[in-house]
C-alpha cells in the first residue's frame, strides 16, 4: 500500500481519483506517479502495479481504436469483448 505520508495536491493519487479519460490526463498521472515514487510517497510495489495496469489500459485503447466499430452514428468506437447476444426474434403465430 501507499506509505502514510501525505500526498500533495498534484500527487498521482489525487490526479487518478479525478479520473483518466484523455492522453494528457494519463501522462499527468504517470508523471506524478514517477515523482511520488522517487520522493518515497508511494511504495515501488504499488507504482509497479499501477504501471502494469496502465499498460493494460493502453492496450484496450489501442484495440478499441484498431478493431472497434462506431455505434449508432457516434464518433467513439466500441470494442465488444464478448459476442453480443442476438435480439430475440418475435414469435409469429
Amino acid at each position: 500500500m501507499a506509505k502514510s505520508k501525505k500526498n500533495p495536491k498534484g500527487s498521482a493519487v489525487a490526479l487518478a481519483e479525478q479520473g483518466i479519460h484523455t492522453g494528457s490526463q494519463f501522462a499527468s498521472v504517470m508523471s506524478a506517479l514517477l515523482t511520488d515514487t522517487i520522493a518515497g510517497r508511494i511504495e515501488p510495489q504499488v507504482a509497479n502495479a499501477a504501471c502494469n495496469i496502465s499498460g493494460k489500459l493502453l492496450k484496450v485503447v489501442e484495440l478499441q481504436y484498431k478493431y472497434g466499430k462506431a455505434v449508432d452514428g457516434q464518433t467513439e468506437r466500441m470494442l465488444a469483448l464478448t459476442p453480443l447476444a442476438p435480439k430475440p426474434e418475435e414469435k409469429v403465430q
